[in-house]
């Protein structure tokens, strides 16, 4: 049984977030804690400039509440919302967090992801704990 889980959480229609949050369940031990994480990725320099400053600020409130209302429903679950970039920032958030196990839900891959690779893939390539992908 694992101590720590982290369930990266993206409001993608083809994520699972639920699937991987039943899966963290079933690994942690009767001590064990889940952290469902969602990565807030920077909004292009280019393009910032079109987006309104309370769209951003909305988004963050709207993320919170629902990681929020996600966590409530598992006992002793906490939703966080971070910054940066949706990989690397996962896999140091778990290092530096103690995570021992991470469960990431996975889209089925296509031919964009051959070229640009996925958040899951980076995740299983670069994370120093085990790592549980749900499809």
């Amino acid at each position: 049984m694992y101590t720590h889980v982290l369930v990266p959480v993206s409001f993608e229609d083809d994520r699972d977030a639920a699937g991987a949050m039943s899966v963290a369940q079933l690994l942690i031990g009767e001590s064990g804690r889940i952290t469902l994480l969602h990565v807030m990725e920077q909004v292009p320099t280019y393009a910032i400039s079109y987006t309104p400053q309370e769209y951003l600020v909305e988004s963050r409130k709207a993320i919170d509440a629902e990681l929020a209302e996600m966590a409530s429903r598992i006992p002793g679950a906490q939703g966080i919302v971070v910054d940066g970039h949706a990989g690397r920032t996962i896999t140091d958030w778990a290092e530096e967090n103690a995570v021992d196990c991470i469960v990431i839900a996975s889209h089925r891959p296509g031919m964009a992801d051959l070229l640009l690779g996925s958040t899951a893939h980076q995740v299983v390539r670069h994370a120093t704990c085990a790592v549980h992908v749900v499809r």
